[in-house]
């Protein structure tokens, strides 16, 4: 399944949203503590990054794993008609609370498209349709419309559908029912789970190294760190490429197509060993 355009990030085209509107606090994930609605110390003035290139080694490798989906351009250039929060800082507040409520609808519209694409979801086809729609009609509301929304209720109604095609995409030999288990750091090296549901689990630093992934639902899961190494992982339900760059894998996993490979994978796998051993002579 290719990702339409409008669900793909397009920074180009936003005002720096996820750099402003989110806070994140000192961690792993990031070098220092940001508070929502203030702009990251390296957020520039044309709203670029100004360490883009090298986040992880800056430490904010968990700006790499965000992926908005389109939210940002969606907010800016049609929910906003092209304005910003640093020109129009009048519209900063409304602009910033909507942001996270698109993001989600578009998530939403993600893996609903990727839904109907599967043959197998072919009985519920008139259902994806409709929520694919009704999905669209909220996105594009206005920013009164979008901060009225209860879209947490919206997402339990379309996480029902899309669990009732999981469940028509991995019968006949269904995997291991593993929704939203508590798996950090599990040995799963080499495990057979096809068709398994890992929907919403948490697989943080899991060894997943050479596991068959194939036809698994992985919506949700959380794979920060997770070693997929060898795995494949063509044919799962629901991955994204946010899930894929926040996991450590090598050329010998299989992505689906549509898929990119990270950049730091290869990276990973060029830097010299550390092992040392005697020198011969």
């Amino acid at each position: 399944m290719s990702v339409p355009d409008r669900l793909t990030a397009d920074c180009s085209r936003c005002a720096g949203l996820c750099c402003v509107a989110l806070p994140f606090a000192a961690s792993a994930d990031f070098a220092v503590d940001k508070a929502a609605g203030t702009p990251c110390r390296h957020l520039q003035r044309d709203f670029s990054c100004g360490i883009h290139a090298g986040l992880r080694e800056a430490g904010y490798p968990g700006c790499t794993v965000y992926d908005c989906f389109g939210a940002g351009q969606q907010v800016v250039q049609v929910t906003f008609g092209g304005r910003n929060w640093r020109d129009q800082p009048e519209v900063a507040g409304s602009m910033f609370a909507v942001f996270p409520v698109v993001r989600v609808l578009h998530e939403l519209l993600r893996y609903l498209t990727e839904a109907q694409a599967l043959p197998a979801a072919a009985p519920l086809s008139d259902a994806l349709d409709e929520a694919l729609a009704a999905t669209d009609r909220l996105a594009a509301g206005t920013p009164e419309e979008l901060a009225a929304l209860d879209v947490e209720a919206h997402r339990r109604s379309v996480a029902d559908l899309l669990g009732r095609v999981s469940d028509l995409a991995r019968a006949g030999s269904p995997g291991p029912d593993r929704r939203g288990a508590q798996l950090l750091g599990a040995r799963l090296r080499g495990a057979d789970l096809r068709r398994a549901s890992f929907r919403g689990a948490l697989l943080v630093g899991a060894d997943l190294h050479g596991a068959d992934l194939r036809g698994a639902d992985l919506l949700g899961a959380d794979l920060r760190g997770a070693d997929l190494a060898g795995a494949d992982l063509r044919d799962t339900l629901f991955l994204t490429a946010a899930q894929v760059t926040a996991a450590r894998g090598d050329t010998g996993t299989r992505l689906p197509p549509a898929l990119p490979r990270p950049g730091h994978w290869e990276a990973a796998g060029r830097r010299p060993s550390r092992r040392r051993g005697r020198a011969r002579r």
